[in-house]
C-alpha cells in the first residue's frame, strides 16, 4: 500500500541569523531546488538587525541529513516541526510549494506567507502560458538519462538556456545530486482552498524577467510570471513584480524585495 512521502527523523539543520531585540518576529525561510539556506537567502542576512530569521535547509540539501528522496510534503511537514510559535514563512520555488502546504495546515501559526517566484505549475495549469510550460518541462526533466552524473545535470539544467555553468563544487554538486532525485515541483498539484480562506497576509513575489536570457525567459520565465499571477489570485495574495529580476528577485533586487519583506513582516 502506498502509504505517501515518509520524513526522516533526523533533524533539519537551521542557520538562526539574529542580531535583533528580545522578542522580535521571527521568519523562516525555505530555499528552492540545487541550493541551500544561507546561499539562496545571503542577501537578507541584512534584515536580521530587526528580525529573527530561520534559515532552513532542506533535506539533502546544506548542512541537513541526506535523504533518499526529496519532497516538498515532506518538507512541509519539517516546517509543521518548526513552525512551533508564530512565523512569518517565505519560500522561493521549491521551498514555495513546501511553505504553502505548511501554512495550509498550521494557519494559526502562520504570521504572513511569502511566496518567490513559485513554481507549482500544475497547481496554475488553468492558465494556458503554465500549460504550455508544463509540457516543456516535462519533456525535457522527465526522462533523463539514469547514468547522468550531478555535474552533466548541472550543464542540462543551465547551458541551454543561456545560463553560466556554476562551478562545480562539492556542496552545489550534493545540491544537485538530492535535485535529480526530487519529486518533481512543477507537478505539484496543490489545495489552494485553505490558503484562500486564511487570514494571514500573503505576498507573492515575480521578477519582470526583463534582463533575463531569452532562452531562460522563453523557456520557465513566462510560465513562472503567469503561475505567480495565477497564484496570488487564487488565494488572495498581493503580487509584486520586481523589475530587473529574474527568477531570484530577492538575490538580484535584495533593498526592493528585504523592503517588501520588512514591511509585511513589521505589520
Amino acid at each position: 500500500m502506498n502509504r505517501g512521502p515518509t520524513r526522516d527523523h533526523a533533524p533539519l539543520h537551521v542557520t538562526v541569523w539574529d542580531e535583533a531585540a528580545p522578542g522580535a518576529p521571527r521568519a523562516v525561510l525555505v530555499h528552492g531546488t540545487m541550493s541551500w539556506g544561507t546561499e539562496c537567502f545571503a542577501a537578507q542576512r541584512p534584515l536580521a538587525g530587526r528580525f529573527r530569521l530561520e534559515v532552513i535547509d532542506r533535506r539533502g540539501f546544506g548542512d541537513s541529513p541526506d535523504t533518499e528522496r526529496s519532497d516538498y510534503a515532506v518538507d512541509a511537514e519539517d516546517l509543521g516541526q518548526l513552525l512551533g510559535r508564530e512565523a512569518h514563512l517565505v519560500g522561493h520555488p521549491y521551498g514555495a510549494a513546501a511553505v504553502m502546504l505548511a501554512a495550509s495546515a498550521h494557519p494559526d501559526a502562520v504570521r504572513s506567507l511569502t511566496l518567490i517566484e513559485p513554481s507549482p505549475l500544475r497547481t496554475a495549469a488553468g492558465h494556458p502560458t503554465v500549460a504550455a510550460a508544463l509540457e516543456r518541462i516535462r519533456a525535457s526533466f522527465g526522462d533523463l538519462d539514469p547514468e547522468l552524473t550531478p555535474e552533466d545535470y548541472l550543464r542540462h539544467s543551465t547551458e541551454p538556456y543561456g545560463l553560466p555553468m556554476p562551478e562545480p563544487t562539492p556542496r552545489l554538486l550534493r545540491a544537485v545530486r538530492s535535485a535529480m532525485r526530487e519529486r518533481p515541483v512543477w507537478d505539484a498539484r496543490l489545495p489552494l482552498g485553505p490558503l484562500a480562506g486564511a487570514t494571514m497576509p500573503k505576498t507573492v513575489i515575480n521578477g519582470t524577467w526583463d534582463t533575463a536570457h531569452p532562452d531562460h525567459r522563453e523557456f520557465t520565465g513566462t510560465a513562472l510570471m503567469a503561475c505567480g499571477e495565477y497564484l496570488a489570485g487564487a488565494i488572495g495574495a498581493r503580487h509584486v513584480r520586481v523589475s530587473g529580476a529574474g527568477h531570484a528577485p530577492h538575490q538580484d533586487r535584495p533593498d526592493e524585495v528585504n523592503a517588501v519583506l520588512a514591511r509585511l513582516w513589521q505589520s
